[in-house]
């Protein structure tokens, strides 16, 4: 709005001439000089610049909104966008009915955890046709790991949806409208993503996965400051596809050791008041996200995949609307199952650690480990 040009604002012609005489052109101008400065600069009177600076503001500021009208514009939103399912009863429950569209959905865990399998789940739901739940859709995957596998895809929707792939030709159809990239740097990735756009409405691109973006940073060798100006390039475009498309994103993160001295609270993983120090160095054992603080932030929502005494679970980490719940759950031939559909809640920082006991895939990320 700063930028907005101020012979567009309806200024009194007197003011507006003497404006562009000075080279001011747009309310940023305006507003980086004080009133004073812009007297002299102007050669008016204080009231005169008052009153035009009074009315750009008006015209540049948004204007205020209630608490009512931003949770009707929430309301709104949803009823838009509405949820792709992951047909895990209890966690839908918990989103409030699946992963949200329009924003960013993140994966993080170990490797061989089952996040890739949840997305070849997700990717058959997306493009199962409306009549069994579906979005009826196409499928943008991005694999950078060659980890995607169509044949375990195909076991999967044999196994959770019988009654559609045993039906002759469904299964190639629906294989068929599963678009798989899989670029080997971080600038054919880049390339890929610029292409998305165009390709959204033209495919009828319902879900996009990318599994994952932690895999081309390692990849590149990228670290420290430089690291983290690439990450937020594409940290914007991501949100932006995901907004102005309204699909689900989801995104795979791997996790690095965490050092004793090293501080991985987030803003929304702040120790509690209750919180012992014998608590918080309970964390020490623990792995982090891998992509850092401002991927962190940049997520609307995070689910931790994790393996605690043998068991695995998924963790609602972050959620603007959920409880901090993990569900327990087992891989089976029609992917992920939850072995219930409560969870259990887990308030505090144990729902942002990250275990991973039975796992040992480690992937050297310069002077970080990658899981």
């Amino acid at each position: 709005m700063a930028n907005k040009l101020l012979s567009e604002m309806g200024l009194p012609k007197s003011i507006a001439n003497i404006l562009a005489a000075r080279n001011l052109i747009t309310a940023k101008d305006v507003f980086s000089l004080t009133e004073f400065e812009l007297m002299e600069l102007l050669d008016v009177d204080l009231s005169v610049v008052t009153s035009a600076v009074a009315h750009i503001s008006e015209i540049t500021c948004p204007p205020y909104q209630t608490a009512l009208s931003l949770l009707e514009q929430h309301n709104q939103n949803e009823n838009m966008a509405g949820h792709l399912p992951t047909g895990l009863k209890g966690l839908d429950n918990a989103l409030c009915g699946g992963i949200p569209f329009g924003v960013v959905t993140e994966l993080v865990g170990p490797a061989g955890i089952g996040k890739t399998q949840f997305c070849l789940k997700l990717s058959l739901l997306a493009s199962l046709p409306s009549s069994y739940g579906g979005l009826d859709g196409s499928v943008i995957y991005i694999d950078t790991e060659s980890k995607f596998s169509s044949r375990r895809m195909i076991e999967i929707g044999f196994n959770s949806f019988p009654e559609v792939f045993h039906t002759d030709g469904m299964a190639q159809e629906m294989a068929g409208r599963i678009l798989v990239l899989r670029p080997t740097s971080l600038s054919e990735f880049t390339d890929s993503l610029q292409k998305i756009k165009v390709s959204l409405f033209q495919h009828g691109v319902k879900l996009l996965i990318i599994d994952s973006m932690a895999a081309l940073l390692s990849g590149e060798g990228v670290q420290g400051p430089q690291r983290q100006h690439s990450l937020g390039w594409h940290i914007s475009f991501i949100k932006s596809v995901a907004e102005f498309s309204r699909i689900p994103v989801v995104v795979t993160n791997q996790v690095r050791s965490q050092s004793r001295d090293e501080t991985s609270h987030y803003s929304f993983q702040e120790q509690s008041r209750g919180e012992s120090p014998e608590d918080a160095a309970k964390l020490d054992s623990h792995l982090v996200a891998a992509l850092g603080i401002h991927w962190a932030h940049a997520v609307c929502i995070r689910l931790i995949f994790e393996s605690r005494s043998g068991q695995r679970f998924i963790k609602l980490a972050k959620s603007p609307l959920s409880p901090p719940l993990a569900f327990p759950f087992n891989i089976t031939s029609s992917g992920i199952l939850l072995l219930n559909d409560d969870g259990v809640e887990m308030p505090g920082p144990e729902i942002h650690s990250i275990s991973c006991q039975g796992h040992n895939n480690v992937i050297t990320f310069g002077s970080e480990m990658m899981h």
